[in-house]
């Protein structure tokens, strides 16, 4: 097997990391020049909930040679047509694309190389990049698990992929990939949307008096427009969202509102890369997150008006007509209950 990661820059600095620890063949791949090159020199430093240093193979994309048998995709969605076109001539004769990306990416990765050679991966940890061969690991140990499932058909390919990602962390094979797809685009829909418009970690949103009631709102947005397009939502980490978090009535509200910030615990110093991107004076992949929920709103006939709210937020301050700051839950007002 030779393997890459595509886009190693927070999470993929981490994941490439461990795998090298583990003894496993991987090349860590991104355009960040001086990240490449501080890698290459020092290896990878994660910090944050471990501390090590892991001596990898770092690369600029121009100075990938051969082919490769695995490539897993951890770059923005925005560029995935662009990317998978140029990756697909680095791909050996059964080399196949796991996507870790977030959202739903599978379908346009299969358009283009096929859907037996398009795995996707759902993870449910997080991770910050620090800049230089540094990034924190801000989910804690226990909570380093991976959803994995074959867009087309499934064959020894997936045990080989599963065989890399259990270098890190526990791998569950999903029958229902894209309930479990579903799964991670809900707890992403709310959290890593509302810190991208305010700032805060996911687990002060489910300590924010205001910030915990948009984000169960968009939990039952997703459940409801998830159900409407008869996709049944997989457990998280042992958890059925839909009986924890899902509710009808006010006792039940009650409820899931007390048991948010106990759901986040082990994810609580975790911040939205999306929010990474907007510092950075950068677009974010909003669309591809909260505006996937809304798409299916709107095709399937379920109102989506707290994701609507966020995308249109986040747009707001792309085009530099917002700040980033929790003034913004003042937008939910008549929204929320």
């Amino acid at each position: 097997m030779r393997a890459a990661i595509y886009g190693a820059g927070a999470m993929g600095t981490v994941l490439g990391a461990y795998i090298a620890k583990a003894g496993k063949q991987i090349d860590l791949i991104n355009r960040n020049r001086a990240h490449i090159e501080a890698m290459k020199q020092g290896g990878a430093h994660v910090v944050g909930t471990v501390d090590f240093v892991q001596p990898v193979t770092a690369l600029l994309p121009e100075e990938m040679t051969g082919k490769y048998d695995l490539i897993f995709l951890m770059t923005k969605q925005s560029e995935n047509r662009e990317i998978v076109s140029f990756l697909k001539n680095y791909l050996s004769e059964r080399g196949v694309i796991c996507t870790m990306q977030n959202g739903l990416p599978e379908a346009l990765i299969a358009e283009l190389i096929g859907a037996d050679n398009t795995y996707g991966c759902a993870v449910a940890w997080g991770a910050t990049f620090l800049g230089e061969g540094k990034s924190e690991l801000t989910s804690s140990p226990e909570a380093l698990t991976f959803s994995l499932g074959a867009y087309g058909k499934a064959d020894e390919r997936l045990d080989e992929i599963k065989a890399y990602l259990e270098c890190m962390g526990g791998v569950t094979v999903e029958e229902n990939f894209i309930g479990a797809r579903w799964s991670k685009l809900l707890i992403n829909a709310a959290f890593s949307g509302i810190s991208t418009f305010t700032g805060l970690t996911f687990g002060e949103i489910a300590k924010h008096k205001t910030g915990k009631r948009v984000a169960l709102e968009v939990i039952q947005e997703c459940i409801r427009t998830a159900a409407a397009a008869n996709i049944k939502i997989e457990p998280i980490q042992g958890h059925d969202i839909e009986k924890l978090l899902g509710y009808r009535g006010a006792f039940k509200k009650a409820i899931a509102l007390f048991v948010l910030p106990i759901a986040m615990k082990k994810h609580a110093g975790l911040i939205s890369s999306m929010l990474q991107s907007l510092r950075q004076g950068k677009k974010c992949e909003i669309d591809y997150i909260d505006g996937i929920v809304c798409d299916f709103g709107r095709k399937y006939g379920v109102p989506t008006p707290v994701c609507d709210k966020i995308c249109a937020l986040v747009h707001e301050i792309e085009d530099s007509k917002r700040q980033i700051t929790t003034d913004n839950f003042s937008a939910f007002a008549d929204l929320i209950g």
